[in-house]
């Protein structure tokens, strides 16, 4: 089958998110809209293979950033071999969230290439292999999407907040525009969490990048890509 580099886009909400800023150790405090490394997990939790890799292109912010505090009990302490009492390891932390999210985040199915990673030490190929049939995966994901099924939960940052999602089928649907200028504007959103580099198994790194939010949208670079800082 012919490749396409087909772009896909999911319409994605929550009650409440939580985007962590690796930053902040003590304290959780979410940066002001999901990264797309989450972004990345939403499509992950659809529709995943060992042939395919998501590459997020453009988030676009559906409703203005608002904020909320909570307070919650947390162990600290990490489970092991030993027994842990919670009473005597319990601890209190304060976590700033977002509440009443929501995104268009539109993505693209990249194709990992054995043979070319080993001889070029290229992480992604944006073309399949000769025995990899796109239009399969292609089918696959857009049915599941379709339907809302996924083979995990996905959610926004952290586990306790579920995301809901829906496939965005096409261009002429009426769609909830970006936040407009008034609420959005251009906005320099500071050095986000772009990814981790799972290029090295043994020495995993953080990718950082800064994200301009124009009127709500968010241009999303490429992984190989100069504004990406390691």
């Amino acid at each position: 089958m012919e490749y396409t580099d087909k772009e896909y886009c999911l319409e994605v909400w929550g009650d409440m998110a939580c985007f962590t800023r690796p930053e902040l150790k003590v304290e959780r405090v979410s940066y002001d809209v999901i990264t797309p490394s989450a972004a990345r997990a939403i499509f992950e939790a659809i529709f995943w293979k060992p042939a395919i890799h998501w590459q997020i292109t453009k988030i676009e912010v559906l409703k203005p950033i608002k904020w909320t505090s909570v307070r919650r009990n947390e162990v600290g302490a990490v489970a092991g071999k030993s027994v842990i009492f919670i009473e005597e390891k319990r601890q209190q932390k304060n976590t700033l969230l977002l509440k009443d999210v929501g995104y268009r985040i539109w993505a693209k199915m990249e194709f990992r290439s054995v043979s070319k990673r080993k001889a070029e030490g290229e992480l992604f190929s944006h073309e399949p292999g000769k025995d990899e049939n796109p239009m399969k995966y292609y089918q696959m994901f857009e049915r599941r999407a379709s339907k809302g099924q996924c083979f995990n939960q996905p959610y926004l940052g952290t586990r306790e907040f579920s995301a809901s999602f829906r496939l965005i089928n096409s261009d002429d649907e009426a769609l909830t525009p970006p936040i407009s200028e008034e609420q959005g504007g251009t906005k320099d959103l500071g050095i986000m969490l772009y990814d981790m580099d799972f290029t090295d198994k043994k020495n995993i790194q953080p990718m950082f990048y800064r994200p301009q939010m124009k009127d709500g949208v968010i241009i999303v670079p490429p992984i190989n890509s100069e504004e990406i800082l390691k």
